[in-house]
């Protein structure tokens, strides 16, 4: 009951605390929606937030689904060939420092008209070094003396991956993907607003804009708060399963 009540209780006061700086200052919803003005919103426009909620929420999964398996790919190479982790270091930390914003343009001109792609690409390219990084340091940091001996036992690095190295690494696996789940949907939603197709949250914030809706506009930030909410909870879910052992208990 904690874990629910203290996230809700955290919830709420932040609305109310919201409501009430609105109201102190005296805004109009067209300078500043306030949370009051946001169910009219929502049932002015719910069948637009269903599907477009929808289609972002689809695009992120497989965006974050791909950059799991990339990364850790990556992760992997990186952590076990101290050559190839001084040589692609350097390019991932280069890459990651370049504004994404400026990336999508690039994307829409090389892959014209292929909407849900460049959104999943982006969704992919801004979440997985987070996991690529996570999965090289755990693999790096693996102590040689169980590496030694496994190998004077017969064991193959395939084994020594699987049965020592791969449950290391899950507890920063996991850190890392909780990150790269928030960073997924702002890929979504640059290539959604940047690079508008009508599709997802982000084109319907862009609508509100246009129409100077504002009610609408905060609609959809918080529409965008609640995916990302569940999808890390979803994270969470799973960390609990398949590394809930690194979990110290809490007094």
């Amino acid at each position: 009951m904690r874990k629910i009540l203290t996230p809700l209780i955290a919830i709420v006061v932040f609305l109310l605390l919201w409501e009430f700086i609105v109201w102190v200052n005296d805004w109009p919803n067209y300078v500043m929606a306030s949370p009051s003005d946001l169910p009219e919103a929502y049932a002015r426009f719910w069948k637009l937030f269903l599907v477009m909620g929808w289609q972002t929420l689809w695009r992120t999964v497989v965006g974050l689904l791909i950059a799991v398996v990339v990364g850790t790919l990556i992760g992997m190479i990186m952590g076990f060939s101290r050559t190839a982790r001084d040589a692609l270091y350097p390019l991932l930390v280069g890459f990651n420092a370049v504004p994404k914003a400026t990336l999508v343009p690039v994307i829409a001109l090389i892959f014209i008209g292929q909407h849900d792609f460049n959104t999943v690409l982006m969704a992919f390219l801004i979440s997985f070094f987070p996991i690529a990084v996570s999965v090289g340091i755990g693999l790096s940091t693996l102590e040689p003396e169980y590496r030694d001996i496994l190998r004077a036992l017969g064991a193959s690095k395939m084994t020594i991956f699987w049965k020592i190295a791969l449950p290391k690494t899950l507890p920063e696996f996991f850190g890392a993907l909780k990150v790269a789940v928030t960073l997924a949907f702002i890929g979504t939603n640059l290539v959604e607003i940047v690079s508008p197709h009508g599709r997802g949250l982000g084109a319907l914030f862009k609508s509100g804009e246009t129409n100077a809706n504002y009610p609408l506009m905060f609609a959809v930030l918080i529409a965008l708060a609640v995916l990302g909410i569940l999808l890390y909870y979803a994270v969470v879910a799973l960390e609990k399963i398949f590394a809930g052992w690194a979990e110290r208990p809490q007094s």
